[in-house]
């Protein structure tokens, strides 16, 4: 099991002292979102992707996926009456993947609450079926790349448009393509699913339709500085065989974004040696 760092956290260091850092706390590698590279991500070369790699990689470390996808370039919509504009953004989430791919990343997480909101005047069906298209356009792209794509659930407080596993399991479902998946964030379970952790876990991880996990106190700070236990959390994973990475992502930090990755990174190594 894997623990990597959401690199926004440090996104006030220059990607090389990013990965120092990272590494020097004992981080297995970075998840990257894509706005921390510049307002156009999507833009990012073959070429340029290859340089940041192999920074990455210098420091023992590899990109183990990208997150945040859709905050830039700004406007972006899978759920927009404008037709133009949602192919734009389907333009988008096609580079986004092979990026994913070019750096060495396995997984995506399309979480972007802002980019699949129910419209003015419109229905939650319309959107739906606007966002479901999307996903089974960029689930054929992922397989294209060789990597999985998934689709967060996230809490009624950030999107009305799927707030549960269950929900996204629907979608994942119906779409039937292997690249395509969900995944849990323990920070939206925390608020939006009706049982704890562990039993969300043991529930859906054998189903294999859960591609990730990001570990978040419901507080929106690191793991270990909420109510939330983790060491029963990762135990179900183990329970369940989980293999993949577990990628910290507060957005509350305390005391700042180092500090944050280094309480995270300590009590999260530890609970994974406990383990062993």
């Amino acid at each position: 099991m894997k623990i990597s760092l959401c690199n926004e956290v440090l996104a006030g260091m220059p990607l090389e002292k990013q990965c120092e850092y990272a590494a020097g706390l004992g981080y297995d590698g970075l998840e990257i979102a894509p706005f921390t590279l510049g307002d156009t991500p999507d833009a990012v070369s073959a070429t340029e992707a290859a340089r940041i790699r192999g920074v990455v990689e210098s420091f023992g470390l590899v990109v183990t996926g990208l997150h945040w996808l859709l905050v830039k370039p700004a406007g972006l919509s899978l759920t927009d009456p404008d037709a133009a504009l949602r192919a734009r953004t389907l333009q988008v989430m096609d580079r986004l993947t092979a990026l994913c791919a070019e750096l060495g990343g396995a997984v995506l997480v399309h979480g972007s609450p802002g980019q699949r909101r129910i419209a003015d005047g419109e229905t939650h069906a319309v959107a739906l079926a606007r966002l479901q298209d999307a996903l089974a356009h960029v689930a054929k792209t992922a397989a294209s790349h060789g990597v999985v794509y998934c689709i967060e659930p996230l809490s009624s407080r950030e999107t009305q448009i799927l707030n549960t596993v269950a929900e996204a399991a629907e979608v994942v479902r119906a779409i039937d393509n292997p690249h395509l998946r969900t995944m849990i964030d323990c920070s939206a379970a925390g608020f939006g699913e009706s049982e704890p952790m562990p039993a969300l876990i043991d529930r859906w991880l054998p189903t294999g339709l859960i591609g990730h996990v990001q570990v978040n106190d419901p507080n929106r700070r690191g793991p270990g500085q909420g109510e939330m236990a983790f060491a029963p959390i990762l135990a179900a994973l183990k329970r369940n065989g989980y293999a993949g990475t577990i990628a910290v992502e507060p957005f509350d930090y305390v005391p700042d974004g180092p500090g944050a990755a280094a309480f995270a990174a300590g009590y999260l190594r530890g609970l994974r040696e406990a383990l062993a």
